[in-house]
């Protein structure tokens, strides 16, 4: 299963049934899991470890130094999940000593061509990166979050779970759980309803995070009062406790609804 151009080095570790293709250079603290697939010329390096049954495309590379200029050659590390779909041209570095050490993407994520997933960065579960979707260091995304073509995200921003950020969006604020950013710098539009949906939120729970949604952004007042006034409806949907609980924890900017409708 192993193609004779492949350079596997000393201490590397292939799971059963992977298949390394054409010219695929695998370097020696790398960890591959079971019935992975590298198509033709991929590069893993640094302290890589990749789950079972991932797809890799020709010319990814993964394990990479840290785009980062205090990087020394320390061994820090990137972790990949199961299940994932990396195709043409995707870059995913390791992490940095301030960071944390460790660059962790989860399972099942589908990375279009060119993504990138910059040092430090926590990936959710269930992810897609459309062409050329990019996250500076240190970016933290949740589970079933989708992320347009030609996409930025600014280092140290979150995008909560479920959100949908358009294509050639710059995400330079942090986006609230099932939420849906679009704008050539990314402004909040709505909810993601659709994502909603395909996650069995009932009607019912959409009416309700829906009411929660316009009194938080559209309401009376300064965002602040608002913010504040909306607090006590954490207990009528978890997801509205959810998005409470993220906004508490941020330390950059929230992306909010344009003020004139415009982006």
């Amino acid at each position: 299963m192993i193609d004779p151009t492949a350079r596997i080095a000393d201490g590397a570790v292939i799971g059963e049934g992977t298949s390394i293709g054409p010219y695929c250079v695998i370097g020696p603290n790398v960890v591959i899991g079971e019935n992975c697939k590298l198509v033709a010329h991929v590069t893993v390096s640094g302290h890589t470890s990749i789950g079972a049954e991932c797809v890799i495309s020709p010319f990814a590379v993964l394990g990479g130094p840290p785009q980062d200029l205090s990087y020394r050659g320390e061994p820090t590390r990137l972790e990949i999940g199961t299940g994932c779909t990396i195709r043409e041209g995707v870059t995913m570095n390791i992490g940095t000593m301030k960071g944390g050490g460790l660059t962790r993407v989860g399972d099942r994520g589908y990375f279009m061509n060119n993504s990138h997933v910059g040092h430090d960065c926590t990936v959710g579960n269930d992810v897609i990166f459309a062409t050329s979707a990019t996250l500076g260091g240190h970016c933290e995304i949740g589970d079933f979050v989708y992320i347009g073509g030609l996409s930025a995200v600014h280092q140290f921003t979150r995008i909560g779970r479920q959100v949908m950020v358009g294509g050639v969006c710059g995400v330079r604020d942090d986006i609230i759980p099932f939420g849906l950013a679009n704008g050539q710098y990314a402004v909040l539009e709505g909810l993601n309803i659709i994502g909603m949906k395909r996650r069995k939120f009932t009607r019912e729970r959409l009416v309700t995070v829906r009411a929660f949604y316009q009194k938080l952004f559209h309401g009376e007042g300064v965002f602040a009062e608002r913010l504040a006034a909306v607090q006590p409806l954490a207990a009528e949907d978890p997801a509205i406790a959810e998005i409470l609980a993220f906004i508490g924890k941020g330390k950059r900017p929230l992306c909010l609804p344009a003020v004139d409708g415009t982006h």
